[in-house]
């Protein structure tokens, strides 16, 4: 399972670049009240949740690839009640003045697409991976940059919608409201612009000699 755990790891590694991006331009932008420290941490244990679904989906499409199988409807209804799990967890342990009812309807489609997205990819390194090559060099042989930029923009471009039909069931107090507007009026357009950026840079950082650490953007 060594190439599953590097996977998840470099999948960690890019979720966290990418929601750092994503709130320093949100506070470049619109700046929020100090007064709201749980704002930031909820992002932080958002990017965690979604860090543990696909934790998930990686080992699972790398067992399907030493077995020769693939997902099917059986293993895909799993990994979204497994979602639905860790969304309990996470609403368990939130704090802040606020109610995240999960709109289900709408995002397990779009969690669909991206389990199957993350699932397939992962499962065609698997088959390509040998005990002796280095992630980039699997990563490398399985894609050309610009594939696979394409396929890391589509993952964070799923996350990004999903978090968008999230922040519009967020409910908040009457005299929070003002802010939750002003944060969701840009919050996709932001997402999109570091989803794009962030995809650019990490396939070229990954399929090219190391240079530099990912990070937040400049």
């Amino acid at each position: 399972m060594r190439p599953a755990r590097l996977l998840a790891a470099l999948n960690r590694r890019l979720l966290e670049a990418y929601s750092r991006r994503t709130i320093d331009a949100l506070l470049r932008h619109q700046p929020l009240p100090a007064a709201l420290p749980w704002l930031e941490r909820l992002l932080a244990s958002n990017v965690e949740k979604e860090v543990r679904k696909d934790r998930e989906v990686i080992f699972s499409a790398a067992r399907a690839a030493a077995e020769a199988r693939s997902l099917d409807a059986v293993e895909l209804q799993r990994l979204l009640q497994v979602a639905q799990a860790i969304d309990r967890d996470f609403l368990a342990q939130a704090r802040g003045p606020l109610e995240i009812p999960v709109p289900y309807e709408r995002i397990n489609p779009l969690r669909a697409a991206r389990i199957r997205r993350l699932f397939e990819a992962t499962q065609k390194l698997c088959e390509t991976w040998t005990a002796r090559r280095s992630l980039r060099s699997a990563l490398a042989a399985a894609y050309p940059q610009d594939a696979f930029a394409r396929l890391l923009y589509d993952l964070l471009i799923s996350y990004a919608l999903e978090t968008r039909e999230l922040g519009a069931a967020v409910r908040m107090p009457a005299l929070l409201q003002p802010l939750r507007r002003r944060v969701l009026a840009g919050l996709y357009g932001t997402m999109e612009s570091a989803a794009r950026s962030l995809a650019h840079e990490a396939a070229a950082w990954l399929l090219k000699p190391k240079k530099a650490p990912l990070g937040p953007g400049r």
